[in-house]
C-alpha cells in the first residue's frame, strides 16, 4: 500500500505518495523436517503456553519487571503532529554531500495534486543539483530522509541517522605512488565503461532456480567448474599481467563488433534502390 503524506517546502505544499521503488527478487525456503519431510510451523503462544492469534497482539513497553504499557495503533497515530504526517522540507544540499553509506530504502515520489508545483520542483532541483533533506515519521519511527531529481522523476530515500553508522575499521594509506599506482589507474581506464545496471543479473539465483527444477526432476546437481589460475604474490607482475589481460580482452571485443559488422546484410532501402 502506498503511503500518502505531503511535501512542503516554505509556503507550497505538495500531495504525493510514496510507491515503493525496489524489491526483493529472493527465492523463499520453508523450514522442513528432514525426517518427515513435513513443514516446520511456528506457533505464538503467551507464557502460559496458550495459543494467541495475530489479532491479539498488541504493542508493550516493560518499564518494570513484568509490567507493561500498552500501545495500540491507533496510539502511535495520536501521538503523531501535523509535521510528523508530512515530509516538510528542512533544507537542500548538494547531492555529493551526502555519503552513500547513508542510503536506505528508495521510493518513488509521485503527485496526486498540484502537478505544477511538483514539476518546478522536479526541475529546479536537477538544475540546481541539489538534494532535499527532511524528516517524518512513517510507521512507529522518526526517519531522515533525502530527495533527489533523477531522469524526471523524483527518488525519496531513507537514510540511516549519523549515529547510527558504525565507523569504519580500516582507512587505506596515502604514501602509496610509483610504478604500482600508475599501474592500477591504466588497468582502472582499461575496464572503463558506462554503467547499464541492465546488464547485470543475479547469476546464483539464476543456478539456484535451476537447481530446483534438476530435484524436481530426480537429477543430482551439477557443480560449477572453478576459474583456474593460481594468484601472484608480486604486487608488481599481478598488475602488469592483468593490464596485459584486459587489453587482449579489449581488442577481442573490438575485433567481434568489427566482424558483425562486416556480416551485416546491406539496408532495406538500398536493395530496394537498386531493384528498382
Amino acid at each position: 500500500m502506498a503511503y500518502k503524506c505531503n511535501i512542503s517546502f516554505g509556503l507550497v505544499y505538495i500531495p504525493i505518495k510514496l510507491v515503493v521503488a525496489a524489491e526483493d527478487n529472493d527465492i523463499g525456503f520453508n523450514m522442513i523436517d528432514s525426517k518427515s519431510g513435513s513443514r516446520i510451523k511456528y506457533v505464538k503462544t503467551n507464557e502460559m503456553g496458550e495459543k494467541v492469534e495475530n489479532s491479539d497482539i498488541v504493542k508493550g513497553y516493560e518499564y518494570e519487571e513484568n509490567k507493561y504499557v500498552v500501545f495500540s495503533e491507533e496510539d502511535f497515530e495520536r501521538l503523531k503532529t501535523p509535521k510528523d504526517k508530512n515530509i516538510d522540507i528542512q533544507c537542500f544540499v548538494s547531492v555529493d554531500e551526502i555519503q552513500p553509506v547513508y542510503y536506505d530504502r528508495p521510493y518513488y515520489v509521485v503527485p496526486t495534486g498540484a502537478e505544477k508545483a511538483f514539476d518546478v520542483l522536479v526541475k529546479a532541483m536537477r538544475e540546481t543539483n541539489k538534494a532535499a533533506i527532511a524528516k517524518t515519521v512513517l510507521g512507529t519511527r522518526e526517519t531522515l530522509i533525502a530527495i533527489r531529481s533523477i531522469g524526471g522523476a523524483l527518488m525519496l530515500n531513507t537514510l540511516y541517522f549519523h549515529d547510527e553508522i558504525r565507523a569504519c575499521p580500516y582507512k587505506s594509506s596515502e604514501e602509496v605512488g610509483g610504478k604500482e599506482l600508475e599501474l592500477a589507474k591504466s588497468i582502472i581506464y582499461e575496464m572503463e565503461e558506462h554503467f547499464e545496471p541492465e546488464n547485470y543479473s543475479d547469476e546464483y539465483r539464476e543456478r539456484l532456480l535451476e537447481a530446483i527444477r534438476a530435484k524436481i526432476d530426480g537429477k543430482e546437481i551439477s557443480e560449477p567448474k572453478a576459474a583456474s589460475g593460481k594468484g601472484i604474490s608480486d604486487l608488481m607482475e599481478a598488475l602488469q599481467r592483468s593490464l596485459d589481460e584486459q587489453a587482449l580482452r579489449k581488442k577481442a571485443v573490438l575485433n567481434a563488433k568489427k566482424s558483425m559488422g562486416e556480416r551485416k546484410p546491406k539496408s532495406v532501402k538500398k536493395r530496394v534502390a537498386k531493384s528498382s
